[in-house]
């Protein structure tokens, strides 16, 4: 079928025809025949590459042209949400007879925030979408289509049951929305379908084929049980295995266990690959590594990166901060990086496929066993989904290195059947949380009712109605005792304290932590004490274990800080998060921070993030329970974690312009405060270092907004 056929406005055929789309794909054709233009709700279940994206702008063109209600598109990574928002600006050039508005928002919902309701097309992470239904959005009853991407990810600890209950949400709602529903290929989409009450269309069609194989001893075994060899070296299996593709002209993605395997893996390569450079590739990439260590502060990680990018290699994980991050998928897109060793994360989410992808380890460290563990076949399938790349390559492959029992990876991995999804929903931790969201948003709701609710959920589709109802009165039980909900004969209501909680996105145990907490405090100056709350709370992360070397940090913190602490705690209470989020409110720097304790800018970056969504929700709790005496603190504390900054920079920080380094800078030059930033010059301010003419007018321009 071609575009040219579709039922859709000729100004949205030409935009997409300039955009190379001319000739639909296998499942896309099978998915319009299924009654997508029609309004009818489709789980796509497909391969990576197989063009969902195209049918989620199919969908959009659709409504926009009918003039029907707003579109939502949910991603469960921000980084995808980003992806899928270029995407769709796109559309703001093609004539639909109005001027569509598109909006992006990934981050805390804030009820004042109006203008997500005015806008055509939204694009959210999962996590927003709850958030949004939990303050009660009026524009959701407008809601006419929404795209619903990675739905395979239901099945996922962490991520499933926000996914499962807003898809439970959003399919119940009156105007009964068209649901497109995205999702790789899973063994009961059948199952997943008939939940969603969508039509199911299923392929293994990609439009590069994909070859799965296993090495062992220098030898690779193929699916069709082809073999051959590759030449092998001291750098190791899965760097031979890397090289092999490159002499075809090919790139590659590394995909090992840990951390320090990837940057391993990525210094192994980097010989040999720089022998494959040729004086253009040389040249460019010296000025990516060149950039690299101007854009970023100096860390030995930092270093080892720009040294590796020099040679046309890179390693890929959360250590490394956004601006490293994107700069390495931008140039392994480009074809300037050949090699590339990764974690796992980069399997999920952009769009960065390599020819072959390698995967070292087929064993992960789980924590809560405390054991390396076989990956799934799902997750195994989800890494094969990287190889292979439309308008390069005519062929995948992804290969398991088999470090013994090659046939047993084999049968289990390459013959294997991803595992069916299952819902998480029932899990201790998502169900207080959701159960409380949703008896906030239902007042005076009965208890039957509520197990009324749950059971139109995935779980209660897979579990038995008597299962869903023993978990509810438990937790029920839980969120009485801590006076989060209250039961007036059958019905149930949330108090004040449940229904902040659960507009504030928090678990209920961290919440309750830090009531009690607040409890403890009647006097000021307690900096300490609240980071080891917040970071000791069950929403914080990440949170770093102790090495055996970082136990007398912490024993000389608690020891010189005791005044500060809201309890008696020891070392054993503690992470090494709270050594790394008390040292950066100290204006201590990245490289302190991977020097003395092993925390990159990466997760840095994700420690302040976290500890400053926790901070707002401490604030909001002493709010509501008349802590007044305490709420400047924890206000100046926020302040201090957002910017990293010791409390004498606080007022300075206030004016858009003044980070850390240029508040500490105006404070080295005796300027200390809004009032005296007021009365100095702006020829005087513009020759402070790093600071100059524009960025002085800036600053007084923004102080003139404040004051």
């Amino acid at each position: 079928m071609k575009i040219e056929q579709l039922d859709i406005p000729s100004s949205a055929i030409e935009f997409l025809q300039k955009n190379g789309y001319v000739n639909l794909y296998p499942p896309q054709e099978k998915t319009i025949k299924a009654g997508l233009l029609e309004g009818k709700s489709i789980l796509v279940s497909a391969p990576t590459a197989s063009g969902k994206t195209l049918l989620a702008m199919l969908a959009i063109i659709k409504h926009l042209s009918e003039k029907k209600g707003k579109m939502v598109y949910l991603s469960p990574l921000k980084a995808l949400a980003s992806e899928k928002f270029n995407e769709f600006k796109k559309l703001e050039s093609v004539d639909l007879g109005k001027n569509l508005k598109i909006q992006i928002s990934t981050g805390d919902f804030d009820i004042s925030d109006k203008s997500l309701g005015q806008n055509d097309i939204l694009v959210l992470t999962n996590e927003k979408m709850d958030s949004i239904i939990r303050q009660g959005a009026e524009w959701i009853d407008e809601i006419s289509l929404v795209i619903a991407d990675e739905v395979h990810l239901l099945g996922d600890d962490d991520r499933g049951p926000t996914l499962e209950i807003i898809l439970t949400k959003l399919k119940l709602l009156p105007q009964k929305p068209q649901i497109l529903a995205l999702s790789a290929t899973v063994t009961n989409a059948d199952e997943i379908s008939d939940w969603l009450e969508c039509k199911l269309v299923h392929s293994e069609w990609r439009p590069v084929p994909l070859s799965e194989g296993v090495y062992d001893q220098g030898v690779i075994t193929m699916q069709d049980r082809k073999k051959f060899e590759i030449e092998t070296s001291v750098r190791g299996p899965p760097v031979d295995l890397g090289l092999d593709s490159l002499k075809n002209g090919g790139q590659a993605i590394l995909f090992a266990e840990t951390r320090t395997r990837s940057v391993s893996l990525a210094t192994k390569a980097s010989e040999a690959v720089y022998r494959t450079l040729n004086n253009d590739e040389k040249e460019s990439l010296e000025k990516i590594s060149q950039k690299i260590l101007n854009d970023n502060e100096q860390t030995e990680l930092v270093k080892t990166l720009a040294t590796l990018v020099k040679n046309g290699v890179a390693f890929h994980h959360a250590g490394l901060n956004q601006n490293c991050r994107d700069l390495i998928e931008s140039e392994f897109r480009n074809k300037r990086i050949k090699i590339l060793a990764s974690t796992p994360t980069l399997s999920a989410g952009v769009n960065l496929p390599a020819r072959r992808v390698v995967v070292a380890n087929v064993t992960r460290f789980d924590a809560k066993y405390g054991a390396n563990k076989p990956i799934s076949i799902l997750e195994y399938k989800q890494l094969c989904g990287r190889a292979g790349r439309p308008q390069y390559d005519e062929y995948g492959e992804a290969i398991i290195v088999a470090n013994s029992n090659s046939e047993e990876i084999f049968d289990y991995y390459i013959n294997g059947i991803p595992e069916p999804i299952s819902s998480k929903l029932t899990g201790d931790k998502a169900l207080r949380i959701h159960l409380l969201s949703f008896v906030s948003t239902s007042p005076g709701i009965k208890g039957e009712d509520i197990v009324e609710f749950f059971s139109k959920t995935l779980s209660g589709s897979q579990e038995r109605k008597t299962t869903i109802k023993f978990h509810i009165q438990i937790t029920l039980r839980y969120l009485e005792s801590e006076e989060l909900v209250k039961q007036k004969g059958n019905r149930y209501i949330a108090t004040e304290f449940g229904k902040k909680t659960s507009t504030l996105y928090i678990d209920p145990l961290t919440a309750v932590l830090f009531r009690k907490s607040l409890e403890k405090i009647s006097t000021k100056g307690h900096t300490l004490g609240l980071l080891h709350v917040i970071t000791s709370s069950e929403d914080f992360f990440p949170k770093f274990s102790l090495r055996n070397k970082d136990y007398e940090l912490v024993g000389t913190l608690i020891e010189n800080y005791a005044d500060q602490l809201i309890e008696n705690i020891s070392e054993y209470d503690c992470n090494r998060s709270l050594l790394a989020i008390h040292a950066w409110i100290n204006e201590s720097s990245e490289i302190f921070l991977s020097d003395n304790f092993g925390i990159e800018s990466g997760d840095m970056h994700r420690i302040a993030e976290t500890a400053d969504w926790l901070v707002h929700a401490l604030y909001e709790i002493a709010k509501l329970e008349k802590k007044d005496e305490i709420l400047i603190e924890i206000d100046t504390l926020r302040s201090r974690i957002a910017y990293g900054i010791k409390k004498e920079l606080v007022d300075l920080v206030r004016v858009k312009g003044i980070g850390r380094v240029r508040a500490r800078i105006l404070f080295k030059n005796g300027i200390k405060t809004t009032e005296e930033l007021n009365e100095i010059p702006t020829e005087k301010l513009a020759k402070m270092d790093k600071i100059g003419p524009v960025i002085a007018e800036n600053i007084k321009t923004h102080l003139k907004k404040i004051r």
